[in-house]
């Protein structure tokens, strides 16, 4: 057996350095905000404290839940085809009603529909108290609602925020990494308390079909994170929307802070236009698809080919410490997030993002072909080193792609794919090789894909100059594309 608890210490070696590199500590750190005066500075901390605590209740409400799902619903007796329709109804619920609420938050306001994100994930955490097919599935589809708004909202109103107060992209970078970094250390804290009330008590009957205790803890856990990440939406942000300032003076009614022109489906609509006719937009959600649901792929995966070898070797896999792999995977996200806060003074995100999808392209084919559980493992750790700098990138990049008018609902159409991916990867039963020689491919694809965004974006639109991500002026082809679909 792998060396799991050793890798962890060499993992979280790696993890400290790197986080020292990136703080204000080390001298040398600080030279991307050397050009910052402190007024900046300040109205930066300020707003990224403010969203760090409502993204991260909504992050930790996410993690709290995941690994509980497939066990609560073991224990509720259902038969594996069952569970795996619950969790198709879920992916499929982000894929088609996604594509819809993401126009609508840019319509109706982002801070309004991150309340609609708690209540509605909210909703999805009471239905686990039942054991009835039939509500586990209501709440399977308003857990793929939440799901959709949770990576497409919270994002878009940190952008807009950004543009808002006329931070320079840097910040949005930083920004960005500060939010992978947290959203890691989430989800340790989160694996552990969760784990600690799910075996405070055991799950009963309370009356009928309702349960409560047990693997049902880290949903009320989730519900109480729930609460407080829109009370705090409430408090700390201000609403944004999918237009510019000059749009909304016109546009919006003062008291209702509605749009009078145009429709909510309108959103959905120019949105699919704009990502088919701009060329970069298309690009960029493709490569958000490719690699994302590799990282899905991962998430299924990881846990049968370790067991294989165990297999292999006549060991009891039982025996596999998942806490400790789970935190392994965690620590190695949270370098990656920290290399990304210094690499990027030097190197444009474009360019890493080839490297970093590359990389993870090279990991996947160790995973896939690795002889020994050490191996795989390693490769695993790669790449979630891989994903730890994904985020941050992406965000970057997407933030002077991406339309702001548009923003939450292309957000949620990149998704589509996304979706296509994971429901394939669920009924297609490929094995672990099969699967990861498959991420291989895909990470393959996207990296050549991203060597075109970058030769577009560094070579014709002078990106490493600009510091305006802020869309609307972000690309020529932008312009062209909102023309095109004005209505």
């Amino acid at each position: 057996m792998a060396a799991f608890s050793l890798i962890f210490g060499a993992s979280l070696v790696f993890c400290i350095l790197a986080t020292f590199r990136s703080s204000s500590f080390y001298k040398k750190g600080e030279r991307v905000n050397e050009d910052l005066t402190e007024e900046v500075k300040k109205t930066h901390a300020s707003l990224l404290k403010r969203y760090l605590l409502v993204y991260l209740l909504a992050t930790a409400s996410d993690w709290l839940q995941g690994p509980y799902v497939y066990a609560l619903y073991m224990a509720y007796g259902f038969q594996q085809k069952e569970i795996a329709e619950l969790f198709v109804a879920g992916f499929g619920s982000s894929m088609i009603f996604g594509s819809f609420v993401g126009g609508m938050a840019d319509w109706g306001g982002r801070r309004k529909f991150v309340l609609i994100y708690a209540i509605t994930y909210a909703l999805s955490c009471l239905t686990k108290h039942f054991k009835n097919y039939g509500i586990l599935m209501i709440g399977r589809l308003l857990g793929g609602v939440a799901t959709s708004l949770l990576f497409s909202v919270f994002e878009a109103w940190l952008i807009r925020s950004h543009s808002d107060a006329d931070l320079p992209k840097s910040c949005l970078s930083k920004s960005f990494s500060w939010a992978a970094f947290g959203n890691s250390s989430v989800a340790i804290v989160a694996g552990l308390v969760a784990n600690k009330f799910a075996n405070f008590n055991s799950m009963e009957q309370v009356a009928g079909i309702t349960y409560a205790g047990g693997f049902l803890n880290p949903f009320d856990l989730a519900l109480f994170a729930l609460i407080a990440c829109g009370v705090g939406a409430m408090m700390l942000w201000e609403e944004n929307y999918g237009e510019e300032l000059e749009r909304d003076t016109a546009a919006k009614d003062e008291d209702s802070g509605k749009s009078l022109n145009g429709k909510w489906y309108d959103g959905l609509r120019n949105a699919f236009t704009t990502t088919v006719q701009n060329r970069d937009i298309l690009f960029c959600g493709i490569i958000s698809s490719l690699f994302e649901g590799s990282m899905y792929i991962f998430v299924f995966m990881w846990t049968p080919l370790l067991r294989s070898f165990s297999k292999d070797s006549n060991e009891d896999d039982d025996e596999l410490p998942f806490g400790v792999i789970f935190s392994t995977f965690m620590v190695c996200c949270m370098t990656g997030s920290s290399v990304f806060s210094f690499v990027v003074e030097k190197v444009p995100v474009e360019k890493l993002g080839v490297v970093i999808f590359a990389v993870g392209s090279l990991a996947m084919l160790l995973v896939a072909w690795g002889t020994t559980d050490t191996i795989a493992f390693l490769g695993m750790n790669l790449f979630e080193v891989c994903v730890g700098m994904y985020w941050p990138i992406m965000g970057t990049m997407k933030g002077g792609i991406v339309p702001e008018d548009k923003r939450a609902a292309i957000y949620n159409l990149y998704r589509i794919p996304l979706n296509f991916i994971v429901l394939f990867s669920l009924e297609a039963n490929l094995t672990p090789t099969i699967s990861f020689a498959l991420t291989a491919s895909m990470l393959a694809v996207a990296t050549g894909l991203q060597l075109v965004l970058t030769k577009r974006r560094l070579e014709n639109q002078g990106i490493q100059d600009s510091e305006d991500y802020s869309v609307v002026e972000a690309t020529p082809l932008v312009k062209e594309a909102e023309l095109s679909t004005a209505v």
